[in-house]
């Protein structure tokens, strides 16, 4: 028994048990769907035809996954004009396996177990990589706080007494550099009243040779 459901704007034919692959649906993994455009059911030789849907008729199943179909290039340009333009996208995409398809009286089942493994872990075990691990981001993060909890007393506790020590010693030294300061004052102020002392009588000598000039004029006249 088969049918034609119309989803997503698009037309697929189904059977029980086959894996579909429509445009995006709500939900998560493990939720059950189901379709009721029915558009045509069949059975063998015998066909439904709906006008425009079957009435009462319906198919089910359940959803495996939602993902990012293939990427379709999307390419512009313009010649002579040197304009390129090259864009990819992604559209999402629902994996849904058909679990019943019912309708006209009938109901055919499929008695199989829905794996929920998604596209991504398949090839991953094909290229030999195992099963994808996906580690949460908020669990290294709780562990961070409490680290900082336990550092910050011992940090606190240890420079106190260091500190006063090592402050001490270092306001000793500086009372005895301001002694020798002071002592160079008066000895600066030694050697400048120094040279003044000497240069008075340097001047009292000029004076007294200015005055023996003329004793020597009465000599000349004889």
């Amino acid at each position: 028994m088969y049918a034609v459901i119309r989803t997503g704007g698009k037309q697929y034919k189904v059977q029980a048990g086959d894996l579909l692959v429509v445009e995006k649906l709500d939900g998560k993994a493990g939720d059950a769907v189901s379709f009721g455009d029915v558009l045509m059911l069949g059975d063998g030789g015998k066909v439904t035809l709906g006008e425009p849907t079957v009435k009462g008729a319906s198919v089910g199943g359940t959803l495996i996954e939602t993902r990012k179909g293939d990427k379709v290039k999307i390419l512009k340009k313009i010649r002579r004009q040197g304009y390129r333009r090259t864009k990819g996208h992604r559209q999402l995409e629902t994996v849904v396996r058909v679990t019943s398809v019912a309708g006209a009286g009938k109901t055919d089942k499929w008695d199989g177990t829905v794996d929920l493994t998604t596209k991504a872990e398949l090839d991953a075990r094909a290229r030999n990589l195992g099963e994808r691990t996906v580690k949460p981001a908020k669990v290294k993060a709780a562990p961070a706080p409490a680290k900082k909890i336990k550092d910050a007393p011992k940090a606190k506790a240890t420079p106190a007494p260091a500190e006063v020590a090592a402050e001490a010693p270092k306001a000793a030294p500086a009372k005895k550099a301001a002694a020798p300061k002071a002592e160079a004052k008066p000895a600066a102020e030694k050697k400048a009243a120094a040279p003044k002392a000497k240069a008075a009588p340097a001047a009292e000598k000029k004076t007294p040779a200015k005055a023996a000039a003329p004793k020597a004029a009465p000599k000349a006249k004889k």
